[in-house]
C-alpha cells in the first residue's frame, strides 16, 4: 500500500510539473531582438504573383534564405536579428524584383515589403 501511495505522489508531481512549465512558457515574452518581414510579390499587371521566389540575404553573413510565394504573392521570413540588415529580391522566370534592404534603423518588430516585379 504505502508503494501504491509513492506511485500516485510521484505521478501527481509530475502532472504539477507539466502543467507548471506549460503555463511558464504560454507565457514568454517576444524576443526585443528578433523581427520579422513580410509583404507580397507583385506581378507587371500589379497583381499578386504566385510561385515567385523571393530571396533574403544578411548582408553581414551573405547567407540566403527563400521563400517561394503563395497563391496570394504573400511570402514571411521570421526569426531576424534586429541588428543584421537584410535584403530582399523577387524572381519570376523573366521578371525580377528592385532590391529592397531592412536595415537595422528599422524599428518594426513586423516590417512589410512589397516586391514589384519587372522585366529584366
Amino acid at each position: 500500500m504505502q508503494r501504491t501511495h509513492r506511485v500516485a505522489v510521484a505521478v501527481a508531481v509530475a502532472i504539477l510539473s507539466a502543467v507548471a512549465l506549460s503555463a511558464q512558457n504560454n507565457g514568454k515574452k517576444e524576443d526585443p531582438n528578433l523581427r520579422s518581414v513580410e509583404g507580397t510579390a507583385l506581378g507587371l499587371d500589379q497583381m499578386p504573383q504566385a510561385q515567385a521566389i523571393v530571396k533574403l540575404k544578411d548582408v553581414r553573413t551573405l547567407q540566403v534564405r527563400s521563400f517561394v510565394t503563395q497563391e496570394d504573392g504573400k511570402y514571411h521570413f521570421a526569426g531576424l536579428r534586429t541588428t543584421t540588415d537584410y535584403e530582399l529580391e523577387a524572381t519570376f522566370g523573366e521578371l525580377k524584383s528592385a532590391t529592397k534592404r531592412l536595415t537595422t534603423f528599422d524599428s518594426r518588430k513586423i516590417a512589410t515589403v512589397v516586391l514589384q516585379l519587372e522585366k529584366k
